[in-house]
């Protein structure tokens, strides 16, 4: 039997593969800005169909729009308020990025800015693969799919996402009711199991969402997921390698803490303790170039950017530095998204 060295280039090539021409910045990018107080356009590398902005500076809430809904309608992971319909946040999606208006929270004068943009399929065709007829913009390359809906309040009914593989991350907020985010991940305990992004609440058992497969997700009847007459947007990921990764890991409490294999150098990793109370931290490589990684902002609140020790980004994954307990205790789940695959990775 023949045996290849021991060697990076020998690895499988990934899905999405910078040497034939696609790279994870096709799909996913994050982007740092300074804010003008007026209106700009901000360049990203492609159209984004997903953009979720923070301004680093202020405690303002989180602002995100997508193509499906709409470039100027704008949700706020941090609260549970009802879409809003607003240029002055984002006025549209161009051919390489996204344009700003003078709203504080995307574009406030002088202060530091991050979004963080995602690459689905444009404003999305009728799906009818559910008994709810959905509205999908879909990217299956990249395992990501934007999908709106209106409710029935019918336990057993189902909804479909696009995707050619079933999702393992599901984020669902009603657009017209002031009803919380309900997240599932496949690194809670169950289909049944589910956590809020708006709060810091470990994992609770409810009928947010009752079954999940390649074509359809399945809903109960919780107001939150499928009230009445309730529209819905939900954002669904599956795991594609070199790409993308949704998991979970156990927390040691040491400095010195888990390594979280991931099988690329990481551009985005959002992470949250399910055992337990715990914030949504959110770290990018725009933000910090180099290790240590130690600028966050959490996703559940409107704080400014905060700096604390936290973790390395690493060629194939990402190693917890600090003994932090929102983050290195308990049962964690994350998602991230990759800067480049293993395979044409070089460490920071």
């Amino acid at each position: 039997m023949a045996y290849l060295p021991l060697s990076t280039a020998n690895l499988p090539d990934p899905a999405i593969n910078p040497a034939q021409g696609s790279s994870p910045a096709d799909y996913f990018a994050s982007v740092i800005y300074t804010g003008n107080g007026s209106s700009q356009t901000i360049s990203v590398g492609f159209q984004p169909d997903l953009t979720w902005c923070k301004n680093r500076s202020s405690a303002y809430g989180h602002s995100i729009s997508n193509a499906v809904s709409g470039a100027t309608k704008y949700l706020q992971s941090d609260a549970t308020d009802v879409e809003q319909d607003n240029s002055t946040h984002i006025s549209a999606f161009t051919s390489n990025g996204f344009t700003v208006g003078s709203h504080v929270t995307t574009n406030e004068n002088t202060a530091s800015m991050v979004a963080w943009n995602w690459k689905a399929n444009g404003s999305g065709v009728s799906n009818t693969d559910g008994s709810i007829t959905s509205t999908v913009s879909a990217n299956t390359e990249s395992g990501f799919s934007i999908v709106t809906y209106t409710g029935n309040q019918t336990n057993g009914a189902t909804v479909g996402h696009g995707l050619s593989q079933t999702p393992e991350m599901i984020i669902t907020k009603s657009r017209n009711q002031g009803v919380g985010w309900a997240v599932w991940h496949t690194g809670l305990s169950g289909i049944t199991y589910w956590v809020s992004l708006n709060g810091t609440a470990g994992e609770s058992v409810d009928d947010m969402y009752t079954a999940v497969n390649s074509s359809t997700f399945a809903l109960g009847v919780d107001n939150w997921t499928n009230g009445n007459t309730y529209t819905f947007v939900s954002y669904c990921f599956h795991s594609v390698e070199g790409y993308s990764k949704f998991g979970s890991y156990t927390g040691n409490g040491s400095a010195d803490g888990p390594f979280v294999y991931t099988g690329f150098r990481p551009a985005f990793v959002m992470i949250k303790r399910t055992d337990s109370t715990g914030a949504w931290n959110m770290a990018d490589s725009a933000r910090n170039s180099v290790n240590v990684v130690d600028k966050y902002v959490n996703a559940n609140d409107s704080a400014a950017e905060g700096t604390y020790t936290f973790l390395d980004f690493t060629s194939n994954g990402f190693k917890i530095r600090n003994t932090g307990s929102t983050f290195n205790t308990g049962t964690l789940i994350y998602m991230a998204f990759a800067e480049n695959p293993f395979k044409y990775s070089n460490a920071r």
